[in-house]
């Protein structure tokens, strides 16, 4: 009777090497792919980095050129009024000039009053119309504020008089008259206010 011995397959050297060459191989391609890996994400982070500098950098000339053009438009906006305003008060000198002339006239024809200087009078007359449309004309404004309301930014008060007949503030007379060209005050209107009465104190009886 025979016995059958159980056959043991023995492996050789050669198999063991390529064994060892497949892992060593997969190893190096799992490790070459992580490699790869860690790079791709830092190209990503770099880039990433790079877009958002970008972005705040971009941002940054869109808001210096906002400001710019902010301050461009205010500087046009300043010299066109400042033009305005040479051309508006460009006689400005000139019509002060004028003033003195104007009261010099309206003087003289209040003195005129007699019946001999009638024809100096109508004269005088109408020269101060002809002088007050030439006035107006280029934009010179008279400030004549009798029965007005005081006002300090158009008036100057010489002196307050009691009134039981006006109001408080009230101009009672006007001394000279006030000017503006084009709405800037020139000379303002001196004038007299009302002031209300001082109370009368009632007398004693010293008998009593």
């Amino acid at each position: 009777m025979s016995t059958d011995k159980p056959v043991t397959e023995e492996m050789s050297p050669a198999d063991d090497s390529d064994e060892s060459k497949t892992a060593g191989a997969e190893t190096k391609a799992a490790s070459d792919a992580q490699a790869q890996g860690g790079a791709g994400q830092a190209e990503v982070a770099e880039l990433s980095q790079a877009l958002s500098e970008a972005q705040a950098k971009a941002a940054e000339n869109w808001d210096h050129a906002l400001r710019a053009r902010a301050e461009l438009e205010n500087v046009q906006r300043r010299s066109q009024r400042e033009l305005e305003n040479a051309h508006k008060f460009a006689l400005e000198k000139f019509a002060l000039e004028l003033l003195p002339v104007k009261d010099s006239l309206e003087m003289g024809l209040a003195a005129a009053q007699d019946t001999e200087a009638e024809n100096l009078r109508e004269g005088v007359e109408l020269t101060l119309k002809m002088l007050t449309t030439a006035m107006e004309k280029f934009g010179i404004q008279q400030i004549d504020p009798a029965g007005q309301v005081f006002n300090p930014d158009l008036h100057h008060a010489v002196a307050a008089q009691e009134s039981s007949q006006a109001e408080p503030d009230t101009v009672l007379s006007v001394m000279q008259k006030g000017y503006q060209l084009n709405d800037r005050l020139l000379r303002p209107a001196l004038v007299v206010v009302a002031k209300p009465p001082a109370e009368e104190v009632p007398k004693v009886d010293e008998k009593a």
